[in-house]
């Protein structure tokens, strides 16, 4: 059953157009990976989905539910948006810790800042931030990384620091985890750290949206591929049809490269 039903969604920055006319589909616990050149569209559309951007045009439906549709007004969008935003979650190429917090702030500070706008959590306040501080560490423990809990980023390595982040995405249990080339930063001993963490998030059906660059990681682990050129899906469909047996001439030129 699809999770994710992306329709007709375009992007324009003034006369330029990014994204044009992208539909796609995304069943759960499945993995996406989306490949193409640099400028093809791969990380605005995945700053649309996560509402980074504002799509120029087009509808994301998330379980069935409406969650931007450009026909609505801007005001009606955004009040939908402040509540149903949480269904994604993203990881970016650079981490983005906060340096002043350690591994396990980071992963915490989220979920402490939602609690706050509990009705309980003033009553119940010690209690509901044990529980965070535990989702905390069980996520970290779950990335390979409970002995490092209380270091800084500045003390972890570019693996570390990635794993920490995305402990962070999924400490508010989206729907669906997006990640935008989360390796391109870093060597390739480290690239495989990270790579094996979302090898086993897909092992355990995360529904995941994965922009990279990282071909026999994509063919291997998602379930599905979308190619990129200039703003439009190019071709998708089966990972290995797609980037072992391309039907486009635009995707086996990029390949080739």
């Amino acid at each position: 059953m699809a999770i994710l039903e992306v329709n007709h969604i375009e992007k324009h920055f003034g006369s330029t157009k990014v994204l044009k006319d992208v539909s796609f589909s995304l069943d759960e616990g499945n993995a996406l990976a989306i490949i193409g050149s640099s400028g093809s569209g791969k990380t605005t559309l995945l700053r649309c989905l996560n509402f980074l951007e504002t799509p120029s045009s087009g509808e994301i439906r998330v379980r069935d539910e409406v969650l931007f549709d450009a026909a609505r007004s801007a005001a009606e969008n955004e009040r939908n948006l402040r509540t149903k935003r949480l269904h994604f979650g993203l990881v970016f190429q650079a981490f983005h810790l906060f340096p002043q917090y350690t591994a396990l702030e980071n992963v915490m500070l989220a979920e402490q800042l939602l609690a706050k706008e509990r009705p309980d959590f003033k009553a119940d306040r010690k209690q509901i931030l044990e529980e965070i501080r535990a989702h905390g560490e069980q996520l970290l423990d779950k990335m390979g990384l409970a002995n490092r809990a209380d270091h800084y980023p500045h003390q972890l390595s570019g693996g570390q620091q990635q794993r920490v982040a995305i402990a962070r995405a999924l400490a508010l249990s989206p729907d669906i985890l997006c990640f935008d080339e989360p390796t391109s930063a870093l060597d390739p001993e480290l690239t495989g750290e990270v790579l094996r963490v979302i090898r086993s998030l897909a092992e355990q059906k995360t529904t995941m949206i994965i922009v990279t660059h990282e071909m026999a990681f994509a063919r291997d682990v998602a379930d599905q591929v979308i190619f990129m050129d200039n703003g439009y899906i190019v071709e998708q469909g089966d990972p290995r049809q797609v980037i072992e047996h391309p039907r486009e001439e635009r995707t086996r030129q990029f390949l080739a490269r």
